[in-house]
């Protein structure tokens, strides 16, 4: 074959736009891929696609944050990743049409995104040196995977081989290998979190089966909710409890290497193994946890029986000083919270470092293997889950997570009601309509619930048995109602004889308020 000067100075032909599109993602994806992976061997937290996620929730307005919450409600975090995941998609699409030409520019593009990673995984709360290996390695694996497949997809002008190159199966097998390894990062990624998770819990719930608490929580009575009437069970399976956080992903903490400090303003710090916990006494006490999230009538508010450490003595054991107003505690992803000492300290509030949930160790989700529970306080200001620290010391001195984003300081639970049954545009046969619901005032207890339809005068609902101040209360009664729609209110009091406000208030900063209502039809 002869080569003229003409066939030799011939531009290598460009690879069609479609196939320019596909090794951008495919780039993208092994640095991705590769990112998950390497976190997932070394410090799952450090996974930067987790970590963007996890910056955009850190750094966004409250008023988005509580957006997503009333939109998507327990699928903020999975839309949130949805949407990180169209906007890398987009993204890489553009990386790989900008190295048609030359590849350079989509080098600039792929490191570009790694350094994005690397600068939400630096940071985040509490990072280590071992955290930077896989933000570093994913731009790496994707600057090669962009330079192999650029090469190979040369020749591939408009989707055809071009000069008889195996470009368009050069393409496909690259392609495979580069989701192979979105596959084998997320995959084994997960599996390698996961795997020793499952089992240190499986084992702390078989050592939890053989303890008798100390003091055991009293038995529920068979009184004590109605759910024949349109009320949940008086205790929430484990599954069914509300979930609201800010982890993207759940941390994966086994029982045998976690640790609390509590340290600052005390006079021995302390250092505490999961071992140490089950040592001393263990408590069970039933409780009511509500989230500041919710609405007047929302759904955030669950029950469980949960078995822990009494906070307060531990607290006591380290001895704390003068002037001290605030334990912060914080998680192992970094999150803290600031609850008033003054309340931890109360001899019957009954705050504690629970290890077990509704006869079993904590699920992941719920803070496994250690969470706080405090009685009485949104969970913003007290119910720090997967919690490895606790510093006591002065609101002035140490602002916690929502605190810095104007959220409320002290946080009492307020006096709230919700209406169950019948549902909101529902539609009732006609006759005597039961309306039924729940109401709550951690830790006084409720004294009264009133109903009311169309305006008309209260009317005073059955109480379920009460188990104690520290759960929600049941209720119910019924109106003989004719066709038509209809308009139910109703509103609780506590034990000290105070009535929940009829005033509108918004949850952030510091809780929801008003009367809850719903419209309905009679047929």
């Amino acid at each position: 074959m002869v080569v003229t000067e003409q066939s030799r100075h011939t531009p290598h032909p460009l690879p069609g736009r479609r196939v320019a599109a596909t090794v951008g993602l495919l780039s993208v994806a092994a640095a991705v891929g590769t990112g998950h992976l390497v976190a997932g061997l070394l410090a799952p937290r450090s996974s930067p696609f987790l970590a963007v996620g996890d910056a955009v929730v850190r750094l966004s307005p409250s008023w988005l944050t509580e957006f997503a919450k009333g939109a998507f409600g327990t699928a903020d975090k999975p839309v949130l990743l949805a949407g990180t995941a169209v906007l890398l998609v987009v993204v890489a699409a553009v990386i790989g049409l900008a190295a048609r030409r030359r590849v350079l520019p989509g080098v600039v593009g792929v490191v570009g995104l790694g350094l994005a990673g690397l600068l939400a995984v630096v940071t985040a709360p509490g990072v280590g040196p071992v955290d930077l290996v896989a933000p570093l390695a994913a731009p790496v694996a994707g600057v090669a995977v962009l330079g192999w497949l650029r090469g190979l997809a040369g020749g591939a002008g408009g989707g055809r081989p071009a000069g008889g190159g195996p470009s368009r199966r050069a393409v496909l097998i690259g392609s495979s290998v580069a989701v192979g390894l979105v596959s084998v990062g997320a995959g084994l990624g997960g599996a390698l979190v996961g795997g020793g998770l499952v089992e240190s819990r499986r084992a702390v719930s078989e050592r939890l089966a053989r303890i008798r608490p100390a003091r055991a929580a009293p038995a529920i009575p068979a009184g004590a909710a109605f759910p024949e009437s349109g009320t949940p069970p008086f205790v929430t399976a484990n599954p069914d409890f509300y979930r609201v956080d800010v982890a993207l992903r759940v941390p994966a903490v086994t029982a045998e290497e976690w640790r609390l400090r509590v340290h600052g303003m005390v006079d021995d710090e302390l250092t505490l193994t999961f071992d140490d916990l089950l040592a001393r006494p263990l408590l069970e006490r039933t409780i009511t946890m509500t989230c500041v999230s919710n609405e007047v009538g929302g759904p955030y508010i669950s029950t469980a029986t949960f078995l822990g450490v009494d906070l307060r003595e531990v607290l006591r054991e380290a001895g704390v000083r003068p002037g001290a107003d605030q334990v912060l505690s914080t998680s192992t992803d970094g999150w803290t919270a600031g609850t008033p000492l003054d309340v931890l300290l109360e001899p019957e509030r009954g705050a504690l470092l629970a290890v077990g949930m509704n006869g079993e160790a904590l699920p992941p989700e719920h803070g496994f293997p250690v969470r706080m529970v405090v009685p009485g306080l949104y969970g913003f200001v007290s119910a720090t889950k997967w919690v490895v620290d606790l510093e006591v010391t002065t609101f002035a001195e140490r602002q916690a997570y929502w605190l810095q984003r104007g959220w409320g300081r002290l946080a009492p639970i307020k006096t709230q009601c919700r209406i169950d049954s019948p549902r909101g545009f529902a539609t009732a046969p006609a006759g005597r309509v039961v309306v039924a619901g729940i109401a709550w005032s951690q830790p006084v207890g409720i004294g009264g619930v009133e109903v009311r339809v169309d305006g008309g005068p209260w009317q005073g609902a059955e109480l379920a048995t009460e188990v104690g101040g520290d759960t929600w209360r049941m209720w119910r009664t019924a109106f003989d109602l004719a066709p038509g729609s209809h308009t139910v209110q109703a509103r609780a009091t506590d034990r000290d004889g105070v009535t929940q406000t009829e005033e509108r208030a918004a949850p952030i900063p510091d809780g929801a308020s008003g009367w809850p209502a719903l419209i309905f039809t009679v047929s």
